[in-house]
Parts: C-alpha cells; structure tokens; sequence
C-alpha cells in the first residue's frame, strides 16, 4: 500500500478553486505534512506544511490563497486553493516528515 496517495486534482479555471487531498497510509497524529508543487519545467516547490499541533505555515507565494488543513481520524490532510493562477499547473505531491512522499495528483489550470 502506498504511503500517502493524492486525489481531488483536475482541470480549474485561472482564479477557480480547488481542494486536494492526502490520504496517508497510517496514523499521522503528532507528525508534519506538507503539500509541494512540482511544476513541468522547474524545481519542486514547497507549498506549506502543518504541524501535528495544528500549526501551518504558507509559502510567500500562495500566502492568503491556499490553507492546509488535517484530519488525523482519518488520516487525511488537505490543500485548499483559491483564486489559482496561470503558473500553478503541475503535479501537487504531498509529504509526510521527514522521507514519505506521495505521487502526486495533477492540476491543470486553464486560462
């Protein structure tokens, strides 16, 4: 069984919304997930993370448009977006700290 899989990626519209999910394969209380972009033709980007106190921190760039949110019970963490922009299209792969990464689940946004 795959540690983390993504679902919830799909074609948006520039300025749509869009909420991901992570589903892991076991218990994540206490520990940081983080969500990532990975875009066609540069490097991984951190998105953000929470921590298991519920703490969040967000990347400058999609600071006050995306959220991350957990659900513990269910093993489950969440990437909300709003008001996407042309550059976000890629592969959204989340993580689990400090070495379990899912494959990611993409997101074309269409102009």
């Amino acid at each position: 069984q795959a540690p983390l899989v993504e679902s919830g990626g799909g074609v948006v519209q520039a300025g749509g919304s869009l909420t991901l999910s992570c589903r892991a394969s076991g218990g994540i209380t206490g520990q940081t997930l983080a969500w990532y972009r990975q875009p066609p033709t540069s490097k991984r980007e951190l998105l953000g993370f929470i921590a298991g106190n519920n703490a969040s921190d967000m990347a400058t760039s999609v600071e006050g448009r995306f959220t991350i949110s957990r659900d513990d019970a269910k093993w489950m963490v969440y990437l909300h977006m709003t008001k996407l922009q042309p550059e976000a299209p890629g592969i959204y792969p989340c993580h689990l700290a400090p070495h379990l990464w899912g494959q990611g689940t993409q997101v074309p946004v269409s102009s």
